[in-house]
């Protein structure tokens, strides 16, 4: 019986009931934000986020379609969505911030292969500020909207205004871009480390 409820709340919310949005809060509220949770490990960007999710999800609701699944799933697949991207904008946010907790993992480059541990904030902040720089205007663009900005792909179009499938390739390509760029560094770290023990011995 959920699923038809869920239905009608969503015909409401499209003729711009407010009150329909409460109902569908107060059912999933404790979902969503348990979802949020889990992925950003942080009490406060969860409540937020899961702020956010129910505004977009009545400011969208005539997207919604019946035929793709419940009502419960459209929810959670827009929360772990939101999440995921929420995730990698702190992750670069801290980054750029040069804060203690900044990490280049959500941006799918590896430990190794950022360099190593002992490198300070502010030398990650520039080998990244140099990565960025070797890639083109468009791979550029498109990370800073999808992994700083917290962009979905098809929403990046719209300010890119290139097509779902350019903007994918470009984002690929970036990531490659950077991924080889910090791979040089770690390599050029490696041998100046083994010069300086050979030199010592």
């Amino acid at each position: 019986m959920d699923t038809p409820e869920d239905e009608i709340l969503i015909d409401r919310m499209r003729q711009g009931r407010t009150d329909a949005l409460g109902v569908l809060f107060d059912r999933y509220v404790r979902l969503v934000f348990t979802v949020a949770r889990r992925i950003l490990r942080n009490d406060a960007e969860a409540e937020d986020l899961t702020q956010e999710v129910f505004i977009e999800i009545y400011k969208k609701a005539g997207l919604y379609d019946p035929g793709k699944g419940s009502v419960k799933i459209w929810l959670l697949q827009y929360a772990y969505h939101r999440s995921f991207n929420r995730r990698k904008y702190l992750a670069l946010r801290s980054l750029y911030d040069a804060s203690p907790t900044m990490t280049l993992t959500h941006l799918e480059i590896t430990a190794e292969q950022a360099g190593r541990e002992t490198t300070s904030s502010r030398e990650w902040q520039e080998q990244l500020q140099l990565g960025m720089k070797e890639l083109s205007d468009k791979e550029r663009r498109i990370i800073q909207l999808v992994s700083l900005d917290g962009l979905t792909m098809r929403e990046a179009t719209g300010p890119t205004r290139e097509s779902y499938t350019a903007c994918r390739n470009h984002y690929y390509r970036g990531l490659k871009k950077l991924k080889d760029f910090f791979h040089r560094i770690e390599t050029q770290s490696t041998r100046e480390a083994k010069d300086v023990r050979s030199r010592m011995v």
